[in-house]
């Protein structure tokens, strides 16, 4: 285990649905599993629980609030949780991990940025080219 104490926190989302080729015996079996894994990577600390997400959404944006949500089977995010982790590569190889992936779903595992958002820096909201040639 590494220095706690050196350990960055990593949002993982789960994303997609389950195949459909895959019995009903075969998935409930990889939620089993899923489950016992959680509950080791908890209790060892590397793990911190999240949640599933319910079916019904609301997109809300500038332009009001919608029913959603509106994303492809694939994009569809059925939950969150974070690692502790000493990289991203390290948070990865542990989702890499997770016994639902042989039914289907991927997770998307993403640092936490620590820093407040701002105008002036590079971030995920932010295009490369904002504020350049106007």
């Amino acid at each position: 285990m590494n220095d706690m104490s050196a350990l960055s926190e990593y949002l993982v989302i789960s994303r997609g649905q389950w195949d459909k080729d895959r019995s009903r015996e075969e998935i409930q079996k990889a939620i089993d599993d899923f489950y016992t894994w959680h509950d080791r990577l908890v209790s060892e600390g590397v793990m911190k629980s999240g949640q599933r997400l319910a079916r019904e959404a609301k997109i809300v944006s500038s332009g009001g609030v919608t029913d959603g949500p509106f994303a492809e089977g694939k994009e569809v995010v059925g939950g969150y949780w974070f690692f502790l982790a000493g990289s991203l590569a390290e948070a990865a190889a542990l989702a890499a991990q997770n016994p639902c992936l042989a039914c289907g779903l991927t997770y998307e595992v993403r640092p936490i940025e620590e820093e407040r958002a701002s105008a002036f820096k590079l971030s995920n909201e932010m295009p490369e080219n904002f504020g350049h040639g106007e």
